[in-house]
C-alpha cells in the first residue's frame, strides 16, 4: 500500500495553530474560517491515520502522534521552503546594505542572513552592526538599505516588527539587589540610548538611588561590566548570555515599558533583492521572538 503524500498546506496550518495556540487564531492568520482550518487538520489525521488532537479542558491539546508530526512537519516545510527560494532567488541579484543592533548580532539573525545569502546567491550583501541612531543616521545619509533598531517607531518609513519588553539584567551569580542604604550600580551605554533614559527614569519614579557605575559603547563590553558584576543593565531578554539574568521586583527593582522593533528603509524605492530581505528578517523575527 503506497504511503500517502502529506498535504502541505494542512501541515503548514498544523504548525501555525501550534505557534498560535489554537484553531480559531490560526483561521484568523491565513483568512479562513474555523470550520476550514478544522477540515484541514481532520484531512491530515485521515492521512497519518490517527488522532493529532485531544482535549484538555475548553482547549486542544496535541496526542503523541501529533507531536511526531510537528517535529516532521516543521523539517519538511522549511526543506519545502528553501528549496522554492532557492529556485526564485537565483532570479534575484543586486546589493544590500543592513545594519542591525548587537542585540540581535549573534542571535538569531546571521542564521536567517546566512540562509538568505545561501538562496540568494547573486544577492551581496553587506552587515553593519551598530547603536539604533547611528545606524538610523547613516541611513538617511543613504549609507545603508534597511536597518533594522528599536525605539524608532515614529519616524515615517518605520515598518513594525514586534513588541519587546525592556528588562533588567544582572550578573547569575551576585546578589545585585537595590537597598535603600546604598545607590544602585547601573551599567549603562553612553548617552543617548533609550535604554539608559528608560532605566533612570523608573528609577527615579521608584525612588530609587543610583549611580553611573560602568559606562561603554559597545554591547560585549556592556555584558562583561555586568558579568564582572560592575552594575545592573537593562536590554530586552535577546540573546542574553547565560551567564546573565533577568531580575525583577524580587530583586527591588521597577517595572521596564517596551519598547518597538521596526525595519527602516528610508523613503527609497524598494528593490526585488531589499524586499526579499526584508521578508527574511520579519519572517525570522516571528520565529525567534514570539511574534
Amino acid at each position: 500500500m503506497p504511503l500517502p503524500n502529506l498535504d502541505m498546506d494542512a501541515l503548514r496550518t498544523f504548525l501555525l495553530t501550534q505557534q498560535l495556540g489554537s484553531l480559531n487564531r490560526a483561521a484568523e492568520r491565513i483568512g479562513r474560517s474555523q470550520s476550514a482550518v478544522s477540515q484541514q487538520m481532520r484531512k491530515l489525521e485521515e492521512q497519518v491515520g490517527q488522532a493529532l488532537f485531544r482535549r484538555r479542558g475548553r482547549g486542544l491539546a496535541l496526542t503523541e502522534s501529533g507531536d511526531l508530526i510537528l517535529s516532521y512537519a516543521r523539517r519538511i516545510l522549511d526543506l519545502n521552503d528553501e528549496a522554492a527560494r532557492a529556485v526564485r532567488g537565483t532570479s534575484v541579484a543586486g546589493a544590500v546594505r543592513f545594519g542591525l543592533p548587537g542585540d540581535f548580532a549573534e542571535t538569531w539573525l546571521p542564521a536567517a542572513l546566512g540562509q538568505f545569502k545561501k538562496t540568494h546567491p547573486a544577492v551581496l550583501v553587506e552587515i553593519a552592526v551598530d547603536r539604533n541612531g547611528l545606524l538610523l543616521e547613516r541611513l538617511d545619509r543613504g549609507d545603508l538599505d534597511l536597518v533594522l533598531a528599536m525605539g524608532n517607531e515614529s519616524r515615517r518609513d518605520a515598518e513594525h516588527v514586534a513588541t519587546l519588553q525592556m528588562a533588567w539584567i544582572g550578573p547569575a551569580g551576585i546578589d545585585m539587589r537595590a537597598r535603600r542604604d546604598a545607590p544602585l550600580d547601573l551599567a549603562l551605554y553612553n548617552s543617548p540610548c533609550l535604554f539608559r533614559r528608560a532605566g533612570i527614569e523608573a528609577l527615579e519614579q521608584a525612588n530609587i538611588s543610583w549611580r553611573l557605575a560602568y559606562t561603554t559603547s559597545s554591547l560585549q563590553s556592556l555584558w562583561a561590566g555586568v558579568m564582572a558584576g560592575l552594575g545592573i543593565t537593562l536590554r530586552t531578554a535577546s540573546g542574553l548570555p547565560s551567564s546573565l539574568r533577568q531580575l525583577d521586583a524580587k530583586d527591588g527593582l521597577p517595572p521596564l515599558p517596551a519598547v518597538q522593533l521596526c525595519l527602516h528603509a528610508g523613503q527609497r524605492a524598494i528593490s526585488p533583492a531589499l524586499a526579499e530581505l526584508k521578508r527574511v528578517v520579519i519572517e525570522n523575527a516571528m520565529n525567534h521572538l514570539g511574534v
